[in-house]
């Protein structure tokens, strides 16, 4: 969804140290000196591909990231653009165009890499999930449950369906989160639907889950699912004049309810709701030298709208944020790098 909102990137360099025993320590004083929160570092940011163009086609609008098979990076432009990028310079290396099946353009808000390399989309004004090659053709289109299509055909509202989308260990299982509330549900309460594979790699609607934001004017922009079935859930919102809210959380859909056979959720005490931890707010991560473009609690802090993990060691994922620039001047596309905890 849009949102309102110098290369800056941030190297944590450190003087050539005698011996081991004296590198340990710093190293370990710089990585707590830039703590979030108990279970959350930022190691750096970077501005590098803010208000830049590649091939004639603006680089920023990003809604979500993914990692490729061949370890590139791949950025997803809610404008219809799907961005190749080196993973460890963030240069582009590809742009491809995406559309529907009339050619129209796309809100493209989630993707996925599925296991062979083609491409898991979603856009939100319909919504959709498709499925397209490397070149941007498209090969397959996921059925969507009544009550989550926009208004007349359903009960949700345009721009607010699925942002987020990620695959469930093993592969077998698809989950999109809807950004808000769908019509009769109470605000702050977004439903998460999953699909199950099937033959020929495609898939079918399966359990639906509800998840509770910390206050209606929050959204869910992003999840990313990890190794025990566990997700990384974003919360994002902006307020003019004081700047956004963003919120990591740790959720577990594993022992909630299945919502999808129930009409609305108002006034339903039985339904367990998927169970979260904050891992952190990220007005709470140090600046690192970070400048804003407007008013932000935190000069760091944007429309931060695409994650993805990109790495693990020893009970601690590597994280990679980035804000979705809208395109405006009064906004930054931002890489966030963090490592968590959980």
């Amino acid at each position: 969804m849009r949102l309102r909102t110098v290369l800056a990137t941030f190297t944590a360099g450190l003087a050539a140290a005698a011996t081991l025993t004296a590198a340990g320590p710093a190293h370990a004083n710089a990585r707590a000196a830039h703590a979030c929160s108990p279970t959350v570092s930022l190691d750096r940011f970077s501005d590098a591909l803010d208000k830049t163009t590649y091939q004639g086609t603006f680089v920023g609008n990003f809604s979500a990231l993914a990692l490729d098979g061949d370890g590139s990076l791949a950025a997803l432009s809610d404008r219809s653009s799907l961005f190749d990028l080196d993973a460890r310079t963030l240069a582009p290396k590809k742009v491809v165009p995406l559309a529907d099946e009339n050619g129209a353009a796309l809100d493209s808000e989630g993707l996925v890499i599925d296991r062979d390399g083609t491409r898991l989309i979603t856009s939100e004004t319909e919504p959709s999930i498709r499925r397209y090659s490397t070149d941007g053709t498209i090969l397959d289109r996921l059925p969507v449950p009544a009550s989550l299509r926009v208004a007349p055909a359903g009960r949700a509202t345009t721009n607010q369906t699925f942002e987020g989308l990620t695959l469930l260990p093993g592969g077998r299982t698809l989950l999109a989160s809807m950004e808000y509330a769908i019509a009769g549900d109470t605000a702050g309460i977004v439903r998460f639907q999953t699909w199950r594979r099937t033959k020929g790699d495609h898939f079918e609607p399966a359990a639906q889950y509800a998840y509770r934001t910390d206050a209606p004017f929050l959204g869910v922009p992003e999840v990313q699912a990890l190794t025990d079935g566990r997700l990384l859930v974003l919360e994002r919102g902006f307020t003019s004049g004081v700047g956004n809210t963003v919120r990591l959380y740790l959720a577990d859909p594993r022992h909630a309810t299945d919502t999808g056979g129930v009409d609305t959720l108002t006034g339903q005490p039985d339904v367990r709701l998927i169970k979260k931890t904050l891992l952190t707010d990220l007005v709470t991560c140090p600046s690192l030298g970070a400048t804003a473009k407007q008013p932000q609690p935190n000069p760091l802090l944007d429309n931060v709208e695409g994650m993805v993990v990109t790495g693990r060691a020893k009970g601690t994922y590597k994280v990679l944020l980035v804000s979705d620039d809208n395109q405006n001047a009064t906004q930054t596309t931002r890489f966030y790098y963090l490592r968590v905890r959980v």
